[in-house]
C-alpha cells in the first residue's frame, strides 16, 4: 500500500556467517512510497543493485502515486485528457477490477474522495456529516471507471482513484521478477511490510513476523507470530497503525465503500498470503472490510485463489487468531 507510514507488518531475517552455496548475501534498504523498503538476496556474482531498484520504485511512483501531482494517477483524477498510461497502471487496474467483481465491490479503488476527504490522502481534511458521506458515495463504484483503448473512462469527472490498498503488494512483485530476471532465485523484498519471497536463506525458510496489532504507536513492537514463507508473497493489513480519534469516533484508513466510513469489524488485522503481492495486498484489504465470518465463507467458497490467511481478531475483549489449515504447519504463534 503506498503512503503507508507505519508499515503493518514487522519482518524477520536471521542470517548467519555460513556457507550457503558459497553465495555473497547482499542487503539493500531505503526510503520509497512514504515508507521503507528491505531487499535481501543471495547471489555469486555479488552485485549491489540499489540503484536500478531505487530507479524502478520512482516510476512506480511516477505511474500510481496519488501524492505526486504529475503521477498518471493524479493527472487522471484531475481529468488530464493527454494522460499516457503505462503497464504498471493498467496491470494495478485490471487487478483492483477481478478483486472488486469477486468481492462485490468491497475492495474498491474508487475510494479516493473519501479517502481524501477523512484526511488519509493528499489533500485537505474536510469536516464531514451524514449528508457530504453520502454525497461522495455518490462517486464510488469501480463499475463507474473502465479501461478503454488504453485510455481511462470515467463516468464522472470528480471520480478519484486511489491504488493505496494494492499498489505496494505489486510493488514488491516488480522487485521480485526484476531479481529474477538477473539470475537470483534466492531472495527476500519487503516494501512497506508487503513481501514476497523465493528459495531459501543458509539452507532455511525465510521466516516472517506478524505483529500484535497495538495501537499504541509509541510502544515496542511485538510478534504475534512467525511464518515460514517459501516462494509466496505476503501482506497485511489493519485498522490500528494508521488513525485518528475524533469526539467518540475512531476513523482508520481502510474504508467500506458501501457505507462510505471506516471498516468496523472485529477483525483486528489480515494476513493473506498469495502467489503474489498485488493479490494478497488486495484481499488483505478486502478482508479487514468483509470482517472475520464473511472473510472465511468468502475463502471456503473461492478455493481456486489460493489463498492462506492468518487472522487476529476481538472476541469480547480478548484476542483470538485464526489461520488457514494449510498454513498451520508454517507457523508458530508466540501467544
Amino acid at each position: 500500500m503506498i503512503n503507508t507510514i507505519f508499515p503493518i507488518l514487522a519482518y524477520l531475517i536471521f542470517i548467519t556467517s555460513c556457507d550457503y552455496n558459497k553465495k555473497e548475501i547482499i542487503k539493500i534498504d531505503g526510503n520509497a512510497q512514504g515508507t521503507t523498503y528491505h531487499i535481501t538476496y543471495l547471489t555469486n556474482d555479488g552485485i549491489n543493485y540499489k540503484k536500478e531498484i531505487d530507479s524502478l520504485l520512482v516510476k512506480i511512483d511516477l505511474s500510481m502515486s496519488t501524492w505526486l501531482p504529475n503521477s498518471i494517477v493524479s493527472r487522471i483524477n484531475n481529468n488530464d485528457r493527454n494522460v499516457i498510461l503505462d503497464d504498471y497502471f493498467i496491470t494495478v487496474f485490471k487487478k483492483s477490477v477481478e478483486v472488486s467483481q469477486k468481492t462485490d465491490g468491497l475492495f474498491d479503488i474508487t475510494v479516493g474522495p473519501l479517502i481524501n476527504a477523512m484526511g488519509f490522502g493528499a489533500t485537505t481534511k474536510k469536516n464531514l456529516n451524514q449528508t457530504k458521506i453520502d454525497s461522495l458515495l455518490q462517486l464510488v463504484n469501480y463499475k463507474m471507471v473502465t479501461l478503454k483503448h488504453n485510455k481511462i473512462i470515467k463516468s464522472k469527472p470528480q471520480i478519484k482513484i486511489d491504488f493505496n490498498a494494492i499498489a505496494q503488494g505489486y510493488s514488491v512483485d516488480v522487485l521480485a521478477d526484476f531479481l529474477e530476471n538477473k539470475g537470483i532465485k534466492d531472495y527476500l523484498v519487503e516494501v512497506g511490510g508487503e513481501l514476497k519471497t523465493k528459495g531459501k536463506k543458509n539452507n532455511e525458510e525465510w521466516k516472517v513476523g506478524i505483529d500484535q496489532p497495538n495501537e499504541k504507536q509509541s510502544s515496542a513492537r511485538k510478534l504475534e507470530a512467525i511464518i515460514k514463507l517459501n516462494n509466496r508473497a505476503l501482506a497485511t493489513s489493519g485498522n490500528y497503525r494508521k488513525f485518528y480519534i475524533e469526539g467518540n469516533q475512531k476513523f482508520s484508513h481502510i474504508i467500506n465503500p458501501k457505507t462510505g466510513y471506516p471498516a468496523k469489524q472485529n477483525l483486528l488485522s489480515a494476513t493473506v498470503i498469495a502467489n503474489d503481492g498485488i493479490t494478497a495486498d488486495a484481499y488483505a484489504t478486502a478482508f479487514m472490510v468483509m470482517g472475520l465470518n464473511k472473510s472465511i465463507a468468502f475463502l471456503e467458497k473461492n478455493k481456486a485463489l489460493n489463498l492462506e490467511v492468518y487472522f487476529i481478531y476481538d472476541d469480547k475483549g480478548k484476542w483470538k487468531t485464526y489461520a488457514s489449515e494449510s498454513l498451520k504447519k508454517q507457523l508458530t504463534e508466540l501467544h
